[in-house]
């Protein structure tokens, strides 16, 4: 087995405890764009080409409730802004990519998949095959996200209303951001959207997803800067 194969196989074991909680909540969101009025084929097109599980969600859940359509994109808009500190955090592993890769990667870089290749790069560091890493873990969720999806459509209604699959989705989240709240920036970051998420639950088109966002990148900007300020100092 050669380094590469090594590499891209790390990195599906290392996926492999998030999807856990991935897959059920893929079947969940097949379900719900059929309740919100997507057909089959939109519905799963979304997961193949957005490929961004919060996102589907708030965009279905609007869709059901007639939201206008700026403000769906909008929402949408801030609720992927993480993205672009994802970018910029991962970005100096893999700058010396070819574009045909970086394009890939980028395509692939979910929460889920962040979490565990920043992980594996800060504590294993970057070598020749690390990307390799990146790639296994995220086609592992691209792959489990996509049959989740497909199977929820299948099953639409059927899937019983008892079964707790949306726990999943929090123990998910869980998981993946305990292992990198390793300082005060990151843990008042988090902190501070979840509070104002609770706080604005009642506010329309799902409104408070976008103010606790707003928030929580604020508040972890302005903590890190302070920190990178005083360390210079």
């Amino acid at each position: 087995m050669n380094r590469r194969t090594k590499s891209f196989l790390a990195g599906v074991r290392a996926e492999f405890p998030l999807l856990v909680g991935v897959f059920p909540f893929g079947l969940i969101y097949g379900a719900l764009a059929l309740e919100s009025g997507l057909s089959a084929a939109p519905a799963q097109m979304m997961s193949s080409i957005v490929f961004a599980g919060s996102s589907q969600f708030v965009a279905a859940q609007m869709i059901h409730q007639s939201a206008p359509g700026l403000i769906i994109v909008l929402t949408i808009a801030v609720v992927n802004m993480r993205h672009l500190l994802y970018s910029a955090s991962i970005a100096p592993y893999i700058e010396h990519l070819p574009t045909r890769w970086k394009t890939l990667l980028a395509y692939l870089l979910v929460d889920e998949v962040y979490a565990t290749t920043i992980i594996h790069y800060e504590e294993d560091g970057f070598t020749p095959t690390s990307h390799w890493f990146f790639l296994g873990a995220g086609l592992a969720l691209w792959t489990t996200w996509q049959v989740g999806t497909a199977l929820g459509i299948f099953l639409g209604t059927a899937i019983p209303a008892s079964w707790p699959l949306d726990f999943a989705l929090p123990l998910t989240f869980i998981a993946m951001v305990t292992p990198v709240l390793k300082d005060y920036p990151v843990v008042a970051a988090a902190v501070s959207a979840g509070a104002v998420a609770l706080i604005a639950y009642s506010l329309p088109f799902k409104l408070g997803l976008i103010l606790a966002a707003l928030i929580g990148i604020f508040v972890g900007t302005y903590l890190e800067n302070r920190k990178s300020a005083k360390e210079t100092l």
